[in-house]
């Protein structure tokens, strides 16, 4: 593992590599794009509440701006590294451009423990890490939003310090706002309900019906959970497992979400629920089931366990869920894979619409918000099959498709903006 993530950007710059050559690409357009065009290191010096003060390290990365302001969350970690966050700017570069928003990709983080600080200090080092970057963001250079352990409070808070700076409600900075502060309707379910419409036009272009399709769940976050409970009742699929960190159910007949986030909200754990049978992550992946959803941790699928996949469709809601040396693999045992940055784009994809929202000063309802999301996603998976198809005869998997989208995409804006000659 410790290998894999040293050489996480490594991967993201190969992938952009392999869209480019693919693509027949100006390599010059290709060498641009493989590298991020600013990286900012601060130091966050913090009152703690003993009266000591302690200097916090923090990250934000502007992979490219070519189609417009960079996007993308801002993780709290004490794993956290310059180079990971380099990587996660690069991969929101090619997320936003396959669903074709006018973003680039950016990535933030502070190296911390937030479990080991008090709410006050949160909120002191939140503020504090908002003014460390000062004008390097802003609602038309570079917009952050919720990430690994930050939440809409910590998005209030940086957004209310933000406003401290400029001298006037800048709520246009963040996205993934509580709805006070100009959230938008629809957020919290976005990625779940945008990996479903993916999965929904895959489905239907394989021939198969989600009605009694069976659907196996790893992570039971936000967005694993939204994704199977709308699964089960808007598509009458039957989700037969579902894991989490502290256990995870099976049950043949059938699971309801909400029953079970409910029994997990009062127990803290999923262990005990209805007497169901444990099962681990590795049995789940390989369970005869229909449908395989990673949303928890990156490489689940790696290449060594991905013959044990059976599923006909992986929908990958997690960032790098499957590692891409596992597509082909997958692929030659006839599973269709939607890939991260077009599965769980759902998410980036209403935060845009939060941005839209906020700049405009008029609120959309949540069906409006929903009918946008659908609309989006469509056009994105409809793009990235018809790469897939066209260039089927150069071996491409789904994932170095939607990649070629999103390269073309942004080269096309590097082209024209005379950035190469």
């Amino acid at each position: 593992m410790a290998g894999e993530k040293k050489n996480w950007f490594q991967v993201a710059q190969d992938r952009i590599q392999i869209a480019g050559t693919k693509l027949g690409q100006n390599p010059e357009i290709t060498e641009i794009l493989r590298n991020p065009q600013r990286t900012l290191s601060v130091s966050i010096p913090v009152r703690m509440d003993d009266g000591t003060t302690k200097v916090f390290q923090g990250f934000r990365c502007q992979h490219n701006d070519a189609v417009g302001p960079t996007k993308g969350g801002i993780r709290f970690h004490q794993d956290e590294t310059l180079e990971d966050v380099k990587a996660l700017a690069t991969l929101m570069t090619l997320k936003c451009a396959v669903v074709g928003l006018p973003y680039g990709g950016g990535k933030g983080g502070i190296v911390v423990d937030p479990t080991k600080l008090s709410t006050g200090e949160l909120e002191r080092l939140s503020r504090g890490y908002i003014r460390a970057l000062g004008t390097f963001v802003g609602p038309d250079r570079d917009v952050p939003a919720p990430d690994v352990n930050t939440t809409g409070q910590i998005m209030a808070w940086m957004v209310d310090e933000y406003s401290k700076l400029t001298g006037h409600n800048t709520f246009a900075l963040m996205t993934g706002k509580p709805l006070i502060l100009g959230g938008s309707l629809g957020r919290t379910a976005a990625t779940g309900l945008g990996g479903v419409y993916c999965l929904r036009l895959a489905a239907k272009k394989m021939g198969m019906s989600l009605k009694g399709a069976t659907v196996a769940v790893e992570g039971f976050g936000n967005v694993g959970f939204y994704a199977a409970k709308i699964l089960r009742e808007e598509d009458g699929a039957k989700i037969v497992a579902i894991t989490m960190v502290s256990g995870g159910v099976y049950d043949p007949k059938g699971i309801d979400p909400d029953d079970l986030k409910a029994y997990e909200n009062k127990n803290g754990t999923v262990k005990g629920y209805k007497g169901l049978d444990n099962v681990s992550n590795e049995q789940l992946r390989a369970l005869d089931v229909d449908i395989y959803i990673p949303a928890a941790l990156q490489n689940a699928i790696l290449k060594d366990n991905a013959k044990d996949v059976k599923a006909k469709i992986v929908v990958e809601l997690a960032n790098g869920g499957v590692n891409p040396d596992a597509d082909e693999i997958l692929e030659k045992n006839g599973a269709f894979v939607i890939p991260d940055i077009l599965g769980n784009a759902g998410g980036v994809t209403v935060s845009y619409f939060e941005w839209v929202q906020n700049n405009y000063g008029y609120y959309w309802s949540e069906k409006e918000v929903n009918e946008k999301l659908e609309r989006v996603m469509t056009e994105a998976f409809e793009r990235v099959h018809n790469m897939y198809t066209t260039h089927k005869a150069d071996k491409i998997t789904m994932r170095m498709a939607a990649d070629m989208v999103a390269v073309e995409r942004i080269g096309e804006a590097v082209k024209i903006r005379g950035w190469v000659a």
